[in-house]
Parts: structure tokens; C-alpha cells; sequence
């Protein structure tokens, strides 16, 4: 099997399985406005975007400098999955954006201070889905015969306090991302994408050389507008935790609302628990592509 051909199947394979798993499913919705155009089988996530980066892609490196030096290497990644160490070169890393559904979009879009309830289904079920997600991917690439890694889902997965961006973790989904050619950092530290700022992201590392994505970008901040030319600032205006400004974001400001504003919003208006937010990614510019601001 070729490389195009093998990364078409990872692409198909985890379409079939958000299609057709009953996790990736929204459920009932609570408010009476909503019941109407909730159906049994409204999905979470859209169709999924992949990109590859190459196991011995200097940017890796380069995330000790950016990220953490405790960041790993895909080589770290995998080799911390259990496996005798593999050289660089013979890694591939597979990162994949989930994006929000349109209806989703549109439902935060609409809010001003708390998330909508889809987007609150999203963030937790959907994240769960997300895991499920990384946990077929790594069995259904085994069966075809690599060795396969989820790195968020290793025990050494962790996140860690930082002295230059508050926490961060070693492994980044958004970075990996990043690396394979997926995107680039906004203002609000989202990653905007080609199917926009509203996306959850997985990715796994496998033993296997597969065509790299090209990385259509020279700047870690190419797509934002207000980081490259001053322009925009969207997202600052629809923070309701005052967490972004002009000078970025305010890691402790967000965790704050999410967990003391919205998980006791989200049990008392959704009966479930949780939190979310997002509302820096929705009726935002780069919500749903690459903005386009002269």
C-alpha cells in the first residue's frame, strides 16, 4: 500500500467512524427551544481534516524552544507507548480537526456571556468521542500492522505548570497540528485552520513513512490577522472573562470562568456536568476558514 493511498484510508476509515458511531451522536437537548431540530442522529463533529508531519521534522525540536523543553519528540511519544525505540525518520505523525457542525456554530454565535448547550455537548461528549477516536485509530492502524501511539492517551501524557504560558502539556494537540500543516495560532491561542477556529484536534504517531502535508505557512501566526497586520480583534470583544486583549490571552482569567462561571451554568441549565465556553471561536471572523481581512 502506498503512501497517498494509506493516509486515504486513515481519512476514510475515521470518516465511517464518526458517521457511524453512536458516541459521536449530540442527544437529547434540554431547552424547549431546541427539541424541534435536535434529531436521534444529529452528529457532533463534521468531517474530519488530516494532515501528516514527518517524525524527524525539525519543528519538533523546534516545540522545546516554543512550547516546553519537556515537549516530546514523536520519537518520545512512541517510544513512551510501550515500543523499543524507533529511529525519527521512520515515524509518521497523523493530526486530525474535528470541526464544530454549523448548527452548533450558529447556537454559540447567538450567545454573549454563556455557551450554548450544543456547545457545551460538544466540548465534553464530543471530546469524549475524540478519545474513542484516538483509541480506534491507534487499533485500526495495528491491525493494518504499525506500531501506533495516541500520545494523550499514554499514562505519561500530563500537563505541567509553566513559568512563560501559565500550564501546558507534552504533547500539544494544536501544535501537532500545526505541524502537519493544519494551521496556525490565533490571538485567543485557538488554532484557525482551513475549516476554521471551531475544531477540536487528536492525533496519533505511527511507524510508517507517509507523505508529510505541505505547510502552506512561515509564521506560527500566519492566519490571524490581528497578529500579523493589527487588524481584526474579534475575539477580544467576545471573551465575556475580559481574558483577551491586544496582548493575548490570559490562561488564568479563562480556566477561571470555565470552571467557577460555566460548569455551574452548564448543571444547572443542561443537567449534566461540565463547562464550555467557545464563544472566542464563534460569529468571529476565522470561525469556519481562514479569515479574509484586508
Amino acid at each position: 500500500m502506498n503512501n497517498s493511498t494509506h493516509l486515504d484510508s486513515i481519512q476514510k476509515e475515521a470518516e465511517r467512524f464518526l458517521r457511524e458511531d453512536p458516541g459521536n451522536l449530540m442527544g437529547s437537548l434540554v431547552r424547549e427551544e431546541n427539541k424541534e431540530e435536535n434529531s436521534d442522529d444529529e452528529l457532533i463533529w463534521a468531517t474530519p481534516l488530516l494532515g501528516v508531519a514527518r517524525g524527524d521534522d525539525p519543528i519538533f525540536l523546534e516545540f522545546r524552544d516554543r512550547v516546553d523543553a519537556r515537549h516530546w519528540t514523536p520519537a518520545e511519544a512512541f517510544a513512551a507507548g510501550g515500543y523499543d525505540p524507533a529511529p525519527a525518520e521512520e515515524l509518521s505523525v497523523v493530526s486530525w480537526i474535528l470541526p464544530h457542525t454549523p448548527v452548533t456554530k450558529r447556537d454559540n454565535a447567538r450567545q454573549r456571556e454563556w455557551p450554548s448547550e450544543r456547545w457545551a455537548r460538544s466540548r465534553i461528549f464530543g471530546e469524549a468521542e475524540n478519545n474513542r477516536l484516538r483509541d480506534h485509530m491507534v487499533e485500526f492502524l495495528k491491525a493494518s500492522g504499525h506500531g501506533v501511539v495516541a500520545p494523550m492517551r499514554l499514562k505519561g501524557w500530563t500537563q505541567m505548570p509553566s513559568d512563560r504560558y501559565v500550564f501546558v502539556s507534552n504533547w500539544s494537540e494544536r501544535h501537532i497540528a500545526h505541524a502537519c500543516g493544519l494551521g496556525t495560532f490565533g490571538l485567543c491561542d485557538g488554532l484557525i485552520t482551513p475549516v476554521g477556529k471551531a475544531v477540536r484536534i487528536g492525533s496519533v504517531v505511527l511507524r510508517a513513512r507517509l507523505d508529510p502535508t505541505p505547510r502552506p505557512y512561515t509564521r506560527y501566526d500566519e492566519y490571524c490577522p490581528f497578529k500579523t497586520r493589527g487588524k481584526c480583534g474579534a475575539c477580544i470583544k467576545r471573551c465575556p472573562a475580559g481574558a483577551l486583549s491586544e496582548r493575548g490571552h490570559d490562561k488564568r482569567l479563562c480556566s477561571a470562568y470555565l470552571d467557577d462561571a460555566t460548569a455551574p451554568y452548564v448543571a444547572e441549565n443542561f443537567k449534566f456536568t461540565g463547562y464550555g465556553c467557545g464563544l472566542c471561536q464563534t460569529s468571529v471572523p476565522c470561525t469556519s476558514g481562514i479569515p479574509k481581512i484586508q
